[in-house]
């Protein structure tokens, strides 16, 4: 057990800002990529096209899978390990914050829900993977050393990673270009939310960042997920103390200080109320 969560980057696997790989079921290769590194965080976005096989994973404390053709990613900061790999043919495309189009960060930093797993028609897949072939093609270090090279390859990415989140938001309605205003106040305040949750715990001062009031905000968020503002500062708190708790050796005391509480009974006595036990019988009975 450590004092830290263990969190990778993309420096000891590329010099570049982004990795392009094939997975292959002949290869060991492609288990290597999920499997080797335990639990852990990345500092970087996983974008995940699988043609056929079988994953499963542990994404912060739920378990999810994947088979055959579907698309799955991981965010950055988010605690995972894999727990099966088999028969697995696709592509992993791993890229730094600041690569990713502002256009896709924001698609899916903003989620109201959960990203899960996403089955796709094979066709579609098809697509994706012609898309991600011609990337993995150019991305060598010839193309990328000069700048022209860089900007064509950084297109193809480009396009590799704006189909993915094209796909995803052809499955949710509410993600259309028509969205209410209500849906895009959720959506910022969300991102927002993710960012700052361990120095801002209020929804007031959320709502003053995006020049509304606090009860606008409340009820914009509400209309939207059926749960008020405060409610997903709350989540975004806890899901972070659970993986401290568990992942790390940290007491109560400093994971409440690591989360922004200078009074770690305010913490013990949130946590409590939000999870009906005390941080110390959740890190028992987890552990």
């Amino acid at each position: 057990m450590k004092q830290t969560i263990p969190t990778y980057d993309l420096n000891g696997i590329s010099h570049h800002q982004f990795h392009v790989k094939r997975m292959d079921k002949s290869t060991q290769e492609a288990e290597d990529i999920l499997l080797d590194k335990g639990i852990h965080r990345d500092s970087h976005y996983i974008f995940t096209c699988m043609e056929s096989g079988h994953v499963r994973m542990m994404v912060d404390f739920k378990t999810i899978e994947a088979k055959d053709s579907t698309l799955f990613c991981v965010l950055p900061g988010q605690v995972h390990q894999g727990l099966l790999m088999k028969d697995v043919c696709g592509w992993f495309v791993a890229v730094k914050a600041e690569l990713v189009p502002e256009a896709v960060r924001t698609f899916f930093d903003e989620s109201l829900g959960e990203i899960q797993p996403l089955a796709l028609d094979k066709n579609l897949v098809k697509k994706l993977n012609t898309t991600a072939n011609i990337l993995h093609t150019s991305y060598t270090n010839e193309m990328l050393s000069s700048k022209e090279g860089f900007l064509v390859v950084q297109s193809l990415l480009n396009a590799f990673l704006g189909m993915f989140a094209l796909l995803y938001s052809q499955k949710n309605r509410s993600q259309a270009s028509s969205e209410s205003r209500s849906v895009q106040l959720s959506r910022a305040f969300r991102g927002l939310v993710r960012r700052d949750f361990k120095t801002l715990k209020s929804p007031s001062e959320y709502a003053e960042i995006l020049n509304i009031t606090r009860g606008y905000l409340t009820e914009a968020v509400r209309e939207v997920t059926g749960k008020p503002a405060q409610h997903w500062i709350h989540q975004e708190i806890l899901i972070e103390a659970k993986r401290l708790l568990v992942f790390t050796h940290l007491s109560v005391k400093e994971v409440a200080y690591e989360l922004g509480y200078s009074d770690h009974t305010y913490f013990s006595r949130l946590f409590s109320k939000l999870e009906d036990q005390s941080p110390s019988e959740f890190r028992n009975q987890h552990q």
